[in-house]
């Protein structure tokens, strides 16, 4: 994926400014080190152009976005055309090519050429006026922390491309009487472009009956190398192999990217995939437990955002009243990026599906600031919500707990936290990631036109009470 870079300029300059145009904004692109690539696309000067590489971005599959920049006065009717047409993220980049006025260098012709800002507010109010989701972003482009906010925003946007892709493989339905994890698939479709469809436990009952014993032997071998286990295990871990190399056969032949299941539905299998899912969720997989498709899809959009990092489908349990602290687990699927030590896998009693002891990654989560984020459907609409939290060091060793944990503050406090994200309906499932912020998801929920609501150090609940009444007004 790339993000286009564009400068705007007219042509009544002249050839010889717009030949000066051509050269700063190229060097502003190149030098936009970022995450994904910038690619210089040129200095377009009227309609027709601005319409054709819009048109253009469109259509590649690997443009993830378009930055622009109006280094000249751009008269903004000329974009009208092809912004209305612009069907990917947009990045309204208020920069200019110098970081300082020269004192004896500046005459007319300078101004001319170095006035992005006189351009740009033309600029900005053509995107006012269409009423266009964009992001906007003002600084000069060398500065670390104008280059980290465009990083950001990168990120959101490839969120936002990736889900147009996204499909995801439900084994089963929602867990019984559950509402939280129900939603209007069709809506979420429309908005995000994540297909959402059902397959059989007993089509991958049946996959896994085709899984051979070398297929799973050599998914032992990697086992062994990432995690610590006990050899008179050996058989239940070889049961979570099968279950893996079974689902994600499923999930290559549909490409799909993200996958949900519930112990209510084990039909032909004789383990809830535990360390299989677990270890799915560590190659970039999305999942989401007890039927929860929305988890499941946001846990691969943000894998997809920060490729590598450690995100993590979770679950609220109980609280530490006295600390202060919520304890965050699952009965078997944490993903072990977030992970502070090395994981060991265990097999212990479910204690519910009524099935055999599963296989499963126990550890302790990484200490961090985090956050814990939410897609809910409130009928009608999507909303996002994002909370920061605080990771800690476990305070307990939790012995008879067989599962990973993660412990961690909710900003600003457990009581605040906890009644905010009650109050604006966050599900118990969230995703959690230590490498993302609000702000990413915020530009994400702008680019994909949900809801968006934060919970921070700042946020009280009779202000969150009032923001919420007026999304109900903005976003019925």
């Amino acid at each position: 994926m790339k993000f286009w870079f564009i400068a705007g300029s007219q042509f009544l300059y002249g050839d010889e400014t717009v030949a000066q145009v051509e050269k700063g904004a190229a060097e502003i692109a190149a030098g936009l080190k970022l995450p994904w690539p910038v690619e210089y696309k040129g200095a377009v000067t009227t309609t027709a152009e601005i319409e054709r590489i819009i048109k253009e971005a469109n259509y590649d599959d690997e443009c993830a976005g378009i930055i622009t920049f109006c280094h000249t006065f751009s008269p903004s009717k000329m974009w009208i055309n092809g912004l209305t047409l612009l069907q990917k993220p947009w990045l309204h980049f208020h920069t200019q090519l110098n970081e300082a006025i020269p004192d004896q260098e500046i005459d007319m012709d300078y101004m001319n050429l170095h006035q992005s800002a006189h351009g740009d507010r033309e600029h900005g109010f053509i995107g006012a006026r269409l009423r266009l989701p964009r992001k906007v972003i003002a600084g000069y482009w060398k500065d670390s922390a104008t280059l980290q906010r465009i990083a950001d925003w990168q990120r959101a946007a490839i969120g936002a491309v990736f889900g147009r892709k996204l499909k995801i493989v439900r084994f089963g339905d929602n867990m019984r009487e559950v509402a939280v994890t129900e939603g209007d698939k069709v809506e979420t479709q429309i908005k995000f472009g994540w297909q959402v469809n059902t397959w059989g436990v007993g089509d991958l009952a049946g996959e896994m009956e085709r899984v051979t014993d070398a297929e799973i032997q050599a998914l032992m071998a990697e086992y062994h190398t990432l995690y610590d286990y006990d050899d008179k295990d050996v058989k239940a871990i070889e049961y979570q192999a099968r279950e893996e190399i079974a689902i994600e056969k499923i999930l290559v032949r549909e490409g799909a990217s993200a996958f949900t299941n519930t112990f209510e539905d084990l039909s032909g299998l004789r383990q809830l995939p535990g360390l299989a899912t677990q270890h799915l969720l560590a190659k970039g997989y999305g999942y989401g437990a007890e039927g929860d498709w929305k988890t499941a899809g946001m846990t691969a959009t943000v894998k997809a955002m920060y490729p590598g990092g450690a995100t993590t489908f979770m679950e609220d349990y109980t609280y530490d009243y006295a600390s202060g602290l919520i304890l965050g687990a699952h009965m078997l699927e944490v993903c072990p990026t977030v992970a502070a030590g090395k994981p060991r896998i265990e097999v212990h009693p479910l204690g519910i599906g009524g099935k055999e002891a599963p296989a499963r990654l126990v550890f302790e989560g990484r200490a961090g600031a985090a956050v814990a984020a939410s897609l809910i459907d409130m009928g009608g609409r999507m909303r996002l919500i994002a909370a920061d939290v605080e990771c800690v060091k476990p305070t307990l060793a939790m012995p008879n707990l067989p599962v990973a944990r993660v412990m961690w503050k909710p900003l600003p406090d457990l009581e605040t936290g906890a009644e905010c994200w009650i109050r604006a309906g966050g599900a118990h499932h969230t995703v959690l990631s230590f490498e993302t912020n609000a702000g990413v998801l915020r530009d994400f929920a702008r680019i994909t036109g949900v809801e968006f609501v934060s919970i921070n150090g700042d946020t009280r609940p009779d202000t969150l009470e009032k923001e919420l009444m007026m999304g109900d007004i903005i976003w019925k």
